[in-house]
């Protein structure tokens, strides 16, 4: 395949949350689904992720949490972290007698390389 010219090549730079359930692993197979349906809800009901066209965010399964690329803004990712936080520290509060003591970690960061068209 020819190389693309100069013209042709956009740069593309994504901004990524990544959200890692910790102690994903050690749960039983239902208390795993069970807290990917929550952080699920919890994300898509961030106004980052609500506000966002479709065609400037990517959402991305990893298993034990999920990658959310979003294409506008770098302040994004760090906001809907935030965000998330805040939902979980206040769901936390309400269900202490919950034991599996299960927690998410976010990171915010750009990818590379970038993509090009």
């Amino acid at each position: 395949m020819p190389p693309e010219s100069d013209d042709n090549l956009r740069l593309k730079i994504g901004h990524v949350l990544f959200i890692d359930i910790v102690g994903y692993s050690k749960l039983l197979i239902e208390e795993q689904k069970e807290e990917l349906n929550q952080l699920t809800e919890i994300v898509l009901a961030t106004a980052q992720v609500r506000e966002a066209p479709d065609e400037q965010l990517v959402r991305l399964p990893t298993g034990d949490g999920m990658a959310l690329v979003f294409r506008r803004s770098a302040e994004e990712p760090a906001r809907c972290a935030l965000e998330i936080a805040e939902v979980r520290k206040h769901l936390a509060r309400r269900i202490r007698d919950r034991s599996s003591g299960v927690s998410s970690l976010c990171v915010a960061g750009n990818t590379f390389p970038p993509h090009l068209d």
